[in-house]
């Protein structure tokens, strides 16, 4: 069970279901008259109001049904886990402790289910992306605020008082660089979808005084569960279907995966080649081999001679961190002991 933002997820299939000891109570009220039996109404009814007598009817709103797929949801919901671990990645760098943060849920609502839902006052941030139209919400509680200000501000939030109050200047600028390190996370998040570079561009503490679709427009909501210390919060990502809807088509499953599995950049095959060039690697050459009884080990000195049958114009084997990798002739260059590569091992056999 995860509280995030005022609401209540339940990954429990059975959290609905009454124990015998409620079962028990219930029919005791009925029993003693204390709850009154409903009498059962008519299951099935035609068109004509008379034979449905006083069946409650309610209005059908069918542009409520869910606009994103469920292999969309299941790829944002993966695209975010990512941005998830990374986003606690940087956090425990910049805060010197240990931050967890994961994806609680990931669920389409309406915009105003997902306002309603929020504690005022908060830290509602208004974010918008280059290559997107429209705006994105992303949330942060106060419960999880507080205690990141007050480490930043050298404290140990142990017995921290959380204020019912917006936030001043001075913790909205404090706020702002652990808002920024988790823009840039997400960034990094979207790369293999599209190259996307959000920032914020307003922030608010009542969630109800800002509108950036109607209210019954869909939204996908990826809300987080932030852990550090003994103290815990949530963050919640409000993206709006028409913000995302151009890129829908590449949030499936499917391509997804292939396009994060096949996709390489060019920047970090660079990267990667630049720090391995820079590796030192231990290079020998091997004279000649040949075997030796132990006796005659034992029995070495100075003087004698170890007799090969390796001959003497043979190349000389050149190992890199102990594999054969090169054939080489052995030489003099400056005063120094040399080896000339002439050619691959198996060449030169």
């Amino acid at each position: 069970m995860h509280l995030c933002g005022g609401r209540r997820y339940s990954n429990h299939p059975m959290a609905d279901v009454l124990d015998q000891s409620s079962i028990d109570a219930l029919l005791k009220a009925v029993e003693t008259g204390e709850v009154r039996q409903e009498p059962a109404g008519a299951l099935v009814f035609a068109r004509d109001a008379s034979d449905g007598g006083d069946v409650e009817i309610k209005a059908y709103d069918f542009k409520r049904p869910e606009r994103v797929s469920k292999d969309q949801m299941r790829a944002l919901q993966t695209l975010h886990e990512s941005f998830a671990r990374n986003f606690g990645a940087a956090l425990s760098g910049f805060l010197r402790t240990i931050v967890e943060v994961k994806v609680a849920a990931c669920e389409q609502m309406t915009y105003s289910e997902f306002t309603s839902g929020l504690p005022n006052p908060t830290s509602f941030n208004l974010v918008t992306a280059d290559g997107l139209e429209g705006q994105m919400c992303l949330e942060i509680s106060p419960l999880i605020i507080y205690p990141i200000i007050d480490r930043l501000l050298g404290g140990n939030s142990q017995d921290l008082f959380i204020p019912q109050r917006p936030l001043t200047l001075i913790e909205n600028r404090l706020i702002g660089n652990v808002t920024r390190r988790g823009l840039s996370a997400l960034s990094e998040a979207w790369a293999n979808i599209r190259g996307l570079e959000f920032k914020v561009t307003a922030t608010e503490s009542n969630p109800q005084l800002v509108q950036i679709v109607p209210p019954n427009e869909v939204v996908v909501v990826i809300a987080f569960e932030l852990k550090m210390s003994n103290r815990a919060g949530t963050m919640n990502l409000c993206i709006p279907y028409n913000v995302i809807e151009p890129v829908m088509e590449k949030l499936s499953s499917q391509s997804w995966f292939a396009s994060q599995k096949n996709q390489k950049s060019k920047e970090t095959q660079t990267q990667l080649t630049r720090n391995l060039s820079r590796a030192p690697l231990e290079v020998t050459g091997i004279l000649a081999e040949t075997t030796i009884t132990l006796r005659d080990l034992l029995h070495l000195a100075v003087g004698d001679l170890v007799v090969t049958e390796t001959p003497a114009a043979r190349p000389i084997v050149v190992c890199v961190e102990g594999e054969r990798k090169f054939a080489a002739q052995l030489g003099q260059h400056r005063g120094n002991k040399a080896l000339r590569i002439v050619a691959l091992p198996r060449d030169a056999a």
